[in-house]
Order: C-alpha cells, then structure tokens, then sequence
C-alpha cells in the first residue's frame, strides 16, 4: 500500500521515513475571505482567511502548465455553493456531490476573479474583489474557483480549481452585497 504526505513524501510498507535526497516541498495554500453588506453597504458578516482546498483538478492544470506545457487558462471565476457544502481533493468541474451551485444574484455570469498581479510568492483579488448582488433569499455555505462564466455550467472543457466552506452557512437577502477575495500562495519549506 502506498499513500502520500506532505509534497515529497511517499509512504509505503516498505519505506518508512522520507529519504534525505527528497528533503523540501513546494506548499500551495489558498485563502478566502467573505464579506456581505445589506442594501444600505453596511457590513453585517465577515468570514476571513478560510484556507481551501485545491482540488486535484486544479493541481494537475498547474503541473501541466508548468511543466508539461499545457494551455493556460487565462480567465479564473468565483462561484457560489449552497448551505453546508462538502468539498473534497476528487471533486471536478462537472462532479462535485457535495454542494450545488448559487444562482440568486443580479449578475448574468459568475463573478470573474481579477488578479492583482503576483507578488512575494502570492496573487489575489483584494483590489477587486467578486461582487454578487444578491436577488433573492438564499443561503450561501462556501465558495468554488473555476475557469467557466456561466452559471450553472458543468461542462465538459472548463476546470475546477479550489472550494472552501464558510465558518457557518449564511443566510442573504434581496439587496445583500457578497463579495468574496481569494488569495493563492507557494511557499517552499525550506529544509
């Protein structure tokens, strides 16, 4: 049986510890956090620095453009999950079982995460920030990133690239602002 650790070790019956030749790792961690304003844009919930989950859809699109010369994908968006979402490393574009998507908001599309160009090994959007307008009553349990617009699309082509659960689910209203920034980091462990 063999299973995985942390990036660079490998565990099987047979091998115990991580040989010293395979000493470092590359971290990818994400971070959401989500506010949401009434109709007069007076805060009233925040949920901050949830660390997601890359799905493994979303760490093999990095290792193909990377290393594998792969297509880039150049435009990524925010979608909205439903109460209590379960979000796991196997869900993709088109099968995720643990969570349904969002539509109750005034924008056409989903909401596109804009880039504020990388730095010190992170990106994010907190310059810009997902917006949805909120126009009915729902309840909102977490966020997904992925590379298609459109809403309700499970399409063959498009990825799906990271989940996160809220804190708790939350409840919105017609005339609520949610807005949503994700950050991605690398890091090195540097042993």
């Amino acid at each position: 049986m063999i299973g995985r650790g942390k990036a660079g070790t490998f565990v099987s019956d047979r091998v115990i510890a991580r040989p010293q030749s395979l000493r470092g790792g590359v971290f990818a961690a994400g971070f959401v956090s989500a506010r949401a304003y009434d109709r007069n844009g007076i805060l009233f919930w925040e949920d901050l620095n949830l660390h997601n989950i890359v799905v493994n859809q979303g760490l093999d699109h990095m290792l193909d453009i990377e290393l594998s010369a792969g297509t880039q994908i150049t435009a990524w968006y925010i979608q909205l999950q439903d109460g209590t979402p379960t979000n796991v490393a196997g869900d993709t574009y088109q099968s995720h079982a643990g969570w349904t998507e969002v539509v109750a908001y005034t924008e056409g599309v989903r909401q596109t995460w804009v880039d504020g160009g990388v730095s010190a090994q992170s990106v994010d959007n907190s310059a810009s920030p997902a917006s949805f307008a909120i126009n009915g009553t729902t309840t909102v349990g977490g966020v997904a990133m992925g590379s298609d617009s459109t809403k309700s699309d499970v399409g063959a082509g498009p990825f799906l690239y990271s989940e996160v659960a809220f804190s708790s689910d939350r409840a919105l209203s017609n005339g609520d602002t949610l807005e949503i920034t994700y950050t991605q980091t690398l890091a090195d462990d540097g042993v």
